[in-house]
């Protein structure tokens, strides 16, 4: 009986040849996370409920795909609030499961601990180009590191990535969590409420600065802190490369840190300088690195340096992470210095499918079409040459020869299997 057609559920099956490519890149991944120094880890899918609804989230809080309790627990009859119905979560990132490990683990665990993960997670989002419900992150973090050590590995790792997958003229857009404190403070916003001018202006490359502007109006904030705000964002330039470099910005830095005055911690913004610096004279492939004191990043949890890739070919950011250094203290009661950097592999998949991305053949690739005449023993001496290739590190499929022999080998030739054979009966 043939399945009736579903309405979408912004989920989605993945062919083959997309598959090909998802593997390479989750290959490049580990492989080249591990010379960094990054040991791979797994945490479950769900979570209860309570570790994903702590206001650490941001906006996700309110895209978690929520689960019912189970058994006896589940009392609908007696049920009055969603705190009766549901006690877990299918997980929306995963930096929240890494916090938890690492509290449940930490006297297992090396320090630092460099923690590479790799699984799905769920997001009840609208779907678009590069974005799904169900979709796969490939996340580093470095626990226990408390110096920029940390923001430079993370950087340095991730930009190696994308060299090594042909990827170049990308951009790493950096700022720090405390310098947006310091621009909220000098411009007066209320202190509790700063959070909630942060999720607005994270909107500014959507909405653009008059529609941030209205947004913070209609929020209810001071005209006169909107203003001066805005202003700030509006007085940086951003005025092309510094001495040569691959730096953008650092000027628009030291002029904001002196205008700020007090009201930015000091050090930070040496800090923030150091990294991009650092960062620039030790890249391994082409791309910039910007100041951007408009980055904002959702997430309620950074506390010192952000950071994003923006790339062109995407229209947008395609990885991001930063400084997290309170929030492992959830969970163990004493806060762990923690910075992460998660990137987009699915934005990087579609790229590479999009360019018909060859993957690098690193062995080769055989198949053999038996006509359905043959014999048996025919048969075992295909097998038998198979598993000689196979053992030599070589791909290799068997398969019955079809009428349309022609479509069959233009099939498996786009599959990379570029030594076709056919084996007729005797």
């Amino acid at each position: 009986m043939a399945l009736k057609k579903k309405p979408t559920t912004g989920m989605r099956d993945i062919l083959p040849e997309e598959m090909r490519i998802r593997e390479y890149v989750l290959d490049m991944i580990r492989k080249t996370y591990r010379t960094y120094g990054f040991t791979q880890i797994e945490t479950p899918a769900v979570e209860h409920i309570e570790n994903l609804t702590g206001g650490h989230g941001g906006e996700n809080e309110k895209l978690i795909f929520k689960i019912l309790k189970r058994g006896q627990k589940l009392d609908l009859e007696r049920a009055k609030s969603e705190e009766d119905l549901v006690d877990g979560g299918l997980r929306f990132d995963l930096t929240v499961p890494l916090c938890r490990f690492y509290a449940a683990h930490q006297a297992e665990l090396s320090s630092p601990f460099k923690a590479l993960q790799m699984g799905n997670v769920w997001r009840a989002d609208r779907p678009q180009r590069g974005r799904f419900r169900q979709f796969m992150q490939c996340d580093i973090d470095i626990l226990g590191e408390a110096s920029k050590i940390a923001e430079i590995e993370l950087i340095s790792a991730m930009t190696t990535l994308l060299g090594k997958l042909d990827f170049s003229q990308f951009t790493i857009r950096i700022n720090d969590r405390r310098i947006l404190i310091g621009i909220a403070d000098f411009c007066g916003f209320d202190k509790e409420r700063q959070d909630e001018v942060f999720i607005i202006l994270d909107k500014l490359d959507k909405i653009g600065i008059e529609g941030v502007k209205e947004e913070l109006i209609e929020s209810g904030f001071n005209d006169t802190a909107v203003e001066k705000c805005l202003d700030i964002f509006n007085d940086v330039s951003k005025t092309g490369d510094e001495a040569g470099s691959g730096i953008i910005g650092a000027d628009d830095l030291k002029k904001l840190a002196d205008k700020l005055g007090d009201s930015l911690e000091d050090g930070v913004s040496e800090n923030l300088l150091s990294i991009i610096e650092t960062v620039d004279a030790m890249r391994q492939c082409e791309f910039k690195i910007e100041f951007d004191p408009t980055l904002v990043r959702g997430m309620s949890y950074y506390t010192g340096p952000i950071f994003e890739i923006a790339m062109d070919e995407y229209g947008g950011s395609v990885g991001g992470g930063g400084r997290y250094d309170t929030m492992i203290g959830r969970f163990v009661g004493t806060d762990t210095p923690a910075c992460g950097f998660s990137i987009g592999f699915e934005r990087i998949a579609m790229l590479l499918m999009e360019r018909g991305y060859q993957i690098p053949d690193e062995e080769k690739k055989y198949a053999f079409l038996i006509e359905k005449k043959c014999t048996d023993d025919q048969i075992k001496q295909v097998i038998s040459k198979a598993n000689e290739l196979r053992s030599a590190g070589n791909t290799v499929t068997i398969d019955r020869l079809k009428k349309n022999k022609k479509f069959q080998k233009e099939q498996l030739a786009a599959l990379g299997y570029d030594n076709i054979e056919e084996i007729f009966a005797d």
